[in-house]
């Protein structure tokens, strides 16, 4: 039985992250590994997916200089989204070979994950299709997480981002996933209450046990100093060998 690592950072940058994917992505299809869990948080970013429309963004590029925040185009699936501190983002870098050949079950499990979470704090997230993503308050439906992947010879990649204690604000500067009628909401928003960085960290594993409970696959958490060391340096060589990934 294969075992998928995972690894717990705190806020980093998204453009090194992103890099780091696909360092990764690589090295499991080369080598036919299992894949990797990154959870981790962001510095301010836009990231504008592969069906997304520039038109989406409702302020100009000397505005988004001002927020101080980046804009990138990727090449998960679904519209524009944001990233920013106090979210909790997970990236599941799973072989589908290892696991099951069906991307609609990984999204849907991926879903089912957040939903079950997020009942730990009494609330009853739901689905809304045809959307991806999870929502709450059913009166009014209010997107918390957005899901976004995409899968290279079966190797899955990008992945969710949970409002915990996210600043809002950012939003309004854009179409949510390309919905226009529906609005985002947060943790702290629901239950009226700010959560530190230490109960962001619990969170994670938290959402990490629920992810192996609803996956069927074990996971270890490893220790992040080889891809703080990274992130400083871009060694990606001496990260490889360290991981035993090259």
């Amino acid at each position: 039985m294969y075992t998928l690592p995972v690894v717990i950072l705190p806020q980093v940058d998204y453009q090194k992250t992103w890099q780091l994917q696909l360092i990764f992505l690589e090295s499991i299809i080369q080598n036919n590994y299992p894949g990797i869990f990154f959870i981790l948080e962001h510095n301010p970013v836009f990231t504008l997916g592969r069906n997304g429309k520039p038109g989406h963004l409702l302020i100009s590029e000397e505005l988004l200089n001002e927020q101080g925040i980046a804009l990138y185009e990727v090449e998960r699936g679904g519209d524009i989204t944001y990233h920013g501190p106090g979210q909790i983002v997970g990236y599941p870098m799973v072989n589908l070979n290892f696991w099951k050949k069906d991307v609609h079950l990984f999204l849907r499990n991926l879903e089912e994950t957040l939903i079950q979470f997020l009942s730990q704090f009494h609330l009853s997230a739901f689905r809304l299709p045809p959307y991806t993503g999870v929502w709450v308050n059913s009166d009014k439906p209010e997107k918390i997480a957005a899901i976004g992947i995409a899968v290279k010879k079966w190797v899955t990649y990008h992945g969710f981002a949970l409002n915990i204690s996210t600043d809002l604000k950012p939003f309004t500067f854009i179409i949510p996933c390309g919905i226009a009628d529906k609005g985002v909401t947060s943790l702290s928003k629901i239950v009226e209450r700010y959560f530190s960085k230490e109960e962001r960290m619990i969170m994670k594993r938290r959402l990490m046990e629920e992810f192996s409970h609803i996956f069927s696959i074990p996971l270890k958490e490893i220790d992040p100093y080889p891809f703080e060391k990274w992130f400083l340096t871009q060694d990606t060589a001496t990260l490889l060998h360290e991981m035993n990934y090259s």
